[in-house]
């Protein structure tokens, strides 16, 4: 059977109008639709649409932000992992590490249903006392907990959380037992912390950098690896229990099935971002730094989270229902 230029043509034609080639050639064709696992006005929230709206002018489309909160965000996330149509995407939190070490049978597979575009930002947690209160340091903190066990209150806000992990990371790396006294918001967990109910507040930076500087509170230390940058003087938490690590972050997600074209593209458009004047400004004004990174250093990170995340919860027999 001999092959004619007419049919050379009309395959390269065929090649060309196929769906794959052409939603990159042609991307993005609508709107794209940024779904975020937490509430409206919330680091998550702001962070996509202030990124969103500088992206736009340069790809020909607007960013829609949703929040759906269904399930802890679960519901959110299922919708992005079943709709991989180049213009669906999830701005993750940490507690998407937290989430895939702690809730059995979620609707997706966590490291496998999701292409992690970039990481967006990272912050660190917070430990922090009300100003006049007696301890003194992180140090002084652990030493009192060693001496009189479960007599250290701290609040966090939920369970199974980042919070909730983080301190039993605490009580098994320091050889101590703290009281963890779990609340719905970190707005009542300030006030029993504030009013000596409670004796010390676990936070991120995010809300606790402010109160912070205008001396409502009093930090003890930071969970980062580092001394962090938006906190200078406050020592690392790994500084009296060595190992201990921790930043939580936000990143750009994206079904797996996704075309590479456009992964590639976003990853490149959110780097350029993440590099305005305006967007560090703003970045440092919500105690957050740029983290920026390429799609496998974000796995990585992710993985790493989880994986950390679940010998804690088997450790500690954790059950989040």
């Amino acid at each position: 059977m001999s092959v004619t230029r007419r049919d050379l043509l009309t395959g390269a034609m065929a090649v060309i109008a196929s769906p794959a080639l052409g939603q990159d050639a042609n991307w993005p064709q609508r709107p794209l639709r940024i779904l975020i696992p937490t509430a409206p006005g919330g680091s998550p929230d702001i962070a996509s649409r202030l990124l969103g709206d500088k992206i736009a002018g340069r790809i020909g489309q607007p960013f829609v932000v949703e929040s759906n909160t269904i399930g802890g965000g679960v519901g959110g996330l299922q919708i992005v992992a079943k709709t991989p149509d180049g213009h669906t995407f999830a701005m993750l939190t940490g507690g998407f590490a937290t989430q895939a070490a702690t809730l059995k049978n979620l609707p997706y597979e966590p490291l496998k249903d999701f292409i992690f575009v970039t990481s967006v930002v990272r912050y660190p947690m917070v430990y922090a006392v009300a100003p006049d209160s007696p301890i003194k340091s992180f140090k002084d903190m652990v030493d009192r907990a060693r001496a009189e066990p479960n007599k250290v209150s701290y609040g966090i806000v939920g369970a199974g959380n980042v919070y909730h992990l983080l301190g039993k990371w605490i009580d098994n790396a320091g050889g101590i037992e703290m009281n963890a006294v779990p609340y719905r918001g970190t707005a009542n967990a300030l006030q029993d912390v504030l009013g000596g109910r409670v004796d010390v507040l676990s936070d991120a930076s995010t809300s606790a950098i402010p109160r912070i500087k205008s001396g409502q509170l009093r930090a003890l230390a930071v969970s980062s690896a580092e001394p962090y940058p938006l906190l200078p003087g406050v020592p690392t938490m790994a500084a009296t229990i060595p190992g201990i690590k921790v930043e939580s972050w936000l990143g750009l997600a994206a079904p797996v099935g996704t075309p590479q074209p456009i992964i590639d593209r976003l990853n490149s458009e959110f780097r350029w971002a993440l590099d305005l004047p305006e967007i560090k400004k703003w970045a440092e004004e919500s105690g957050v730094v740029p983290a920026p990174s390429t799609p496998q250093e974000f796995r990585a990170r992710v993985e790493s989270d989880v994986r950390q995340w679940t010998e804690i919860v088997i450790r500690n027999n954790i059950s989040v229902q």
